[in-house]
């Protein structure tokens, strides 16, 4: 009864739960919108658009290199908008990381390129890519706490796939626009072409903004808060108190991170550089892994909240590893149905790691520090493991000629690494930590 009365007094309905998995889906289609077409943008344009001076594969690598400058900026952005997340909440935390991500999208897709204004093109394009960066690195911690804090109890791994699905929608979103503009003339797609879809993005941040302001602040900062429990220094105290849980999901979002790329990046740039394959085609095979990725993420989660997140995570820390080579060889036929077999081959492990990934990550932190906690954890393994991913592969396949036998290596490595992670992770989804009140999130920091 207590609880149905303070639910009422802070505005949370039956249909709120569903709400707020909803509002944070929509910042996550914008985050993961906004991450492919810079990706896919810096893979057949921004080489020679920012950086003609250099050789193909030295412009390639700078464009990836400002791809990375995201990612350095991401943990950075954790830190910031995590303090604030557990200081003054999630919603209000959310609406600006979405309005700082989306805004310098926009302006990348209205940036003047070098033979305008020469080197302050790349060097606002560095900059642009940092604020993106900053806004990335607060977003998804918070828009995952916004539907995992909000789901009934057995529910939070369900709840939690809805931000994770924003990265096959987004995914879509992204390869549909970019199909779109791929029957243009190249002349066309370099000069304009490749802008429609970066101020495409203004539409997603409306509608992001109006569907997130309506929605209630998560029952577990309400009650943080009615208790006078509120972290004076949420990232000190998460360092102090749970550090091990930090480098857990740093480790746990290592081969997740990495398989992201590999299916939705690396195939693209591979196929249609070192195998021939046209880049509309390219773009399907991701699109279909971005269809199947909205099916595979909430059954993954479901089932991680009948049999557990970390025998579920496990077990796409494993697929990882043993898909890595029939992925290229199925890439290397150069056959647009075995391309779209190839995506949702490595689609299908990382759908198992990122599925679970939300309710885990927020079930391993005390409500207290829980935004900084997971915005801490997951931002450093998108520097380490994310960011430069881009270059270290490019430089692996041009030191073998093309081969991709060393970035299968690569991958299995890091397979190993997220193994070790998950498997020395403690099984939370039948805790309460802090999603039934502050004294039982406490109790469990204390123990």
């Amino acid at each position: 009864m207590d609880e149905t009365l303070g639910n009422q007094r802070h505005g949370i309905t039956r249909k709120t739960p569903m709400h707020a998995a909803l509002a944070s889906l929509a910042g996550t289609v914008v985050e993961w919108y906004d991450f492919f077409i810079y990706s896919t943008a810096a893979a057949l344009v921004f080489g020679h658009l920012f950086f003609p001076k250099a050789s193909p594969t030295a412009g390639l690598m700078a464009s990836f290199a400002t791809f990375a400058v995201g990612y350095l900026a991401r943990p950075l952005g954790g830190v910031i908008f995590g303090h604030f997340g557990d200081r003054i909440g999630r919603k209000r935390t959310l609406i600006v990381t979405l309005s700082m991500m989306g805004g310098a999208t926009f302006l990348i897709g209205v940036l003047p390129t070098y033979t305008a204004i020469g080197v302050w093109a790349p060097a606002l394009l560095v900059v642009l890519r940092f604020i993106q960066g900053l806004g990335l690195g607060g977003e998804w911690g918070g828009a995952v706490l916004l539907a995992v804090e909000h789901a009934p109890s057995g529910k939070r791994g369900l709840n939690g796939s809805f931000p994770q699905i924003g990265a096959p929608v987004g995914l879509l979103l992204a390869t549909g626009t970019f199909a779109l503009l791929g029957g243009l003339p190249e002349d066309q797609f370099t000069a304009w072409g490749w802008r429609v879809p970066f101020l495409f993005s203004v539409v997603l941040i409306l509608l992001g903004l109006l569907i997130r302001t309506r929605i209630a602040e998560t029952p577990s900062f309400q009650r943080v808060k009615e208790e006078d429990q509120v972290a004076r220094m949420p990232i000190v105290e998460v360092l102090r108190t749970q550090k091990r849980e930090v480098l857990q999901a740093l480790g746990m979002r290592w081969a997740e991170n990495i398989s992201f790329y590999v299916f939705a990046t690396l195939l693209i740039s591979y196929a249609t550089k070192e195998v021939g394959v046209s880049r509309t085609t390219a773009l399907v095979a991701v699109t279909v892994a971005g269809a199947f990725g909205i099916v595979a993420l909430p059954f993954f989660a479901g089932l991680s909240d009948k049999v557990g997140r970390r025998s579920v995570y496990i077990g796409g820390a494993i697929g990882v590893a043993a898909v890595i080579f029939p992925f290229f060889w199925l890439v290397q036929t150069g056959h647009p149905a075995l391309l779209c077999v190839a995506a949702v081959l490595m689609a299908t492990p990382w759908a198992a790691m990122y599925g679970p990934q939300a309710g885990f990550f927020a079930e391993m932190f005390s409500a207290r520090h829980r935004y900084s906690g997971m915005s801490l954890g997951s931002q450093l393994a998108s520097t380490f493991a994310g960011g430069p991913t881009p270059l270290i592969a490019t430089a692996l396949m041009a030191a073998a000629s093309g081969s991709p036998w060393p970035v299968c290596v690569y991958v299995i490595a890091t397979a190993a690494v997220t193994l070790y992670a998950a498997a020395s992770t403690r099984e939370t989804y039948r805790d309460d930590n802090g999603f039934s009140g502050v004294r039982s999130s406490v109790h469990a920091r204390n123990t």
